[in-house]
């Protein structure tokens, strides 16, 4: 097959390209789908999957390959696809490997972190050292853009498309497929041979009495209910909730729960590791959404996903949206909307582009096609994103659209899992005789402890917003059970790293994964003086907590627990309430007035900082402070290489705290 770089493939033959995409929350496989569509409308024959479901050597295969890789950690590629880029970096591979290899490749990142793109750029470096081509330059995106993801990407496609174009010429009388005329999907639902859902259930070895259980998720308004989450969703496992309490007083702006779930299973886990949940709507808008698009005969009768025959290509086809349907019987659309499709996101462009062929109203269709160009990418977050509108209210106010049910899979997007870093550690990680666990104790299994904040604001348009998981989670009584899946962190710590000096920086919920780390502290101390004694100095370094709230009465999280830890621990306690006095104090302004402390552990003992919380703003004033107090207090050596040298200029206080990121002792979990 001809290389891009050398020739283009002859008027007529099959143009082939593979769009593949390393992704933790599924940005980067919302990026790989519109690459897709992208070039099935350039007659490429499409293929997007995840980077481990391929093998470098067949790359050269394909006319064009296009990577969407986002980054995790610190600086780390997502774990679907940890083995390609593993076998990447085989030492035995010729520089010639990757030859014939065509690529585009676009990152997300995020800019509050130290390593912005640094898994995408990794890539980037080794795919030119085993003669791969890149066929287009490189698209960065930033989550902390003004108008998102989006306001980088679409300028960069539109580049890629225009570029396409030149490089893979269309044969003659051939153009590329207008924007306004609709892909044909791969899949559509289709009605099984028994029309009746008596006695067949949509999941394998569930009862009816369990699909009721979902139809329980109403209002977020009445009381909690017992639910039990039957779905077979591959490498997850079902975990009892424990308890679910409130952490923060009615009275305060904020709901916070501390939630405990168990498995009977012992599955280990280390401090920043994360638990995946994957969350269900409520009745009451999969009823509303029912209703809007006529979907009341059709909707409890068993479906089936089946190849459309209609499809552009055939050829290598992908796998239906839900994979793990394709052989799960009688599965309804009631179901689908229900456990499987995010109806309350915030649209992407392609969301508009898809309603606007299934509608007649001129004005409706003219007004959603307009959200799809990208002149008016303002425009189109200033509806979507800004105000945070989700699909849902998008089709009320369109009311004119009528989505086929067959197609209900293709035009919604696929309802993922929610990232919540665990905040359990030590002897908290077993779920010995747990209340409303139902453990006696003689069995272990193991417990996660989440703190998690509930999402709930008005947006700039007044409109109550609530996040689709945290709102699912609130109404959970002890009791119910919800599909997890534990998910390896970016902390990374070792367990020399876990016995040195350390500081722990978390505001709010960002507290969460430091909890986990002090536990575990704690379990270390607590072995190393059952073997030697209560008097024996104990091998773990100092341990600094900076906690940043905006009440003391409020939001101080796990207060009791912090002064338990200290008789365990060498560990200072510093707060920092924005809200209790006049004048706002925020955890910068401690580093800053205990700058002494913060050099000492960090600089002359070689601690290890973790910064934990929401990204944006926060982690760069933290880093901000911490440069002004190795500046402050850094001495360079002198002349002579005496030790009262001059301070450190600014140059050589950066200098110091990117030294702690490349070997590790800087590390952040944001989001």
């Amino acid at each position: 097959m001809a290389s891009a770089n050398t020739s283009s493939p002859e008027h007529g033959s099959a143009r082939t390209a593979i769009i593949l995409y390393a992704s933790e929350t599924g940005n980067s496989q919302d990026v790989a789908d519109e690459l897709g569509r992208l070039a099935e409308r350039l007659h490429f024959s499409a293929h997007v999957c995840e980077l481990n479901a391929i093998k470098a050597e067949t790359l050269s295969e394909y006319d064009l390959t296009i990577f969407a890789i986002s980054t995790t950690g610190q600086g780390d590629f997502p774990a679907n696809a940890r083995t390609f880029w593993k076998s990447l970096l085989l030492k035995r591979l010729p520089p010639t490997f990757l030859h014939g290899v065509n690529f585009a490749l676009f990152g997300l990142g995020d800019s509050s972190y130290p390593k912005f793109n640094w898994a995408s750029r990794k890539l980037y470096k080794r795919l030119l050292q085993l003669g791969a081509t890149e066929l287009y330059p490189c698209g960065e995106a930033d989550e902390q853009h003004p108008e998102g993801l989006e306001g980088t990407f679409v300028p960069w496609s539109l580049d890629l498309r225009k570029h396409l174009l030149d490089k893979f010429p269309l044969a003659p009388g051939q153009h590329p497929i207008p924007d306004d005329v609709r892909l044909p999907p791969k899949w559509v639902l289709a009605h099984q041979e028994s029309t009746s859902l008596e006695g067949i259930s949509p999941y394998p070895g569930a009862t009816l009495s369990d699909v009721e259980s979902g139809r329980q998720l109403k209002d977020a308004t009445i009381s909690p209910h017992f639910i039990h989450d039957p779905r077979p969703i591959p490498n997850t496992v079902t975990a009892t909730l424990s308890a679910n309490n409130r952490v923060t007083p009615q009275s305060h702006w904020q709901d916070v729960r501390h939630l405990i779930l168990t498995v009977p299973e012992s599955i280990p886990y280390v401090p920043g590791d994360i638990l995946n949940i994957t969350p269900r709507n409520f009745a009451a808008d999969v009823d509303s959404l029912i209703s809007m698009m006529r979907w009341e005969k059709e909707a409890d009768t068993p479906l089936c996903f089946v190849p459309n025959r209609k499809s552009i290509s055939t050829n290598n086809l992908s796998a239906p949206e839900i994979p793990f349907l394709l052989k799960s019987p009688g599965f309804t659309l009631r179901t689908l909307l229900t456990d499987y499709l995010d109806i309350m996101a915030i649209p992407r462009r392609s969301f508009f582009s898809n309603i606007a062929h299934f509608t007649n109203d001129p004005m409706h269709r003219e007004r959603l096609l307009e959200f799809t160009n990208p002149e008016y990418i303002d425009e189109f977050y200033d509806y979507t994103s800004r105000p945070r509108r989700s699909i849902l209210e998008v089709l009320h106010e369109f009311d004119s659209v009528k989505i086929p049910w067959q197609q209900a899979c293709t035009v919604f997007p696929v309802l993922r899992g929610r990232q919540f870093s665990l905040a359990s550690g030590g002897k908290l990680k077993k779920a010995e005789g747990l209340p409303g666990s139902g453990d006696t104790g003689a069995a272990t299994g193991t417990r996660f402890d989440l703190l998690v904040a509930i999402v709930k604001y008005q947006t700039v348009i007044k409109k109550t917003r609530e996040g689709v998981c945290t709102r699912y989670l609130a109404v959970l009584e002890p009791g119910s059970t919800l599909k997890v899946q534990m998910q390896r962190g970016g902390l990374n710590s070792s367990v020399k790293q876990l016995l040195e000096p350390t500081v722990l920086i978390g505001p709010g919920t960002g507290v969460a994964p430091l909890r986990s780390m002090l536990w575990e502290k704690a379990a270390m101390a607590t072995v190393f003086r059952q073997k030697r004694g209560p008097d024996v100095p104990l091998p773990l370094g100092p341990v600094i907590l900076l906690y940043g709230g905006r009440n003391r009465k409020a939001d101080f999280f796990f207060e009791d627990e912090w002064e338990q830890l200290k008789g365990l621990l060498d560990l200072t306690v510093l707060t920092a309430f924005s809200r209790d006095q006049r004048e706002k104090v925020y955890v910068q302004d401690r580093i800053r007035e205990h700058a002494g402390l913060f050099f000492k552990t960090l600089h002359d003992l070689g601690g290890t900082v973790y910064i934990c919380g929401s990204s944006g703003k926060m982690p760069q004033a933290i880093r901000e402070a911490l440069v002004e107090g190795f500046q402050k207090f850094g001495k360079s050596a002198g002349e002579h290489g005496e030790k009262e040298g001059r301070v450190y200029s600014r140059q050589e206080a950066e200098k110091y705290l990117m030294d702690m990121e490349k070997v590790g002792r800087y590390k952040q979990e944001t989001w």
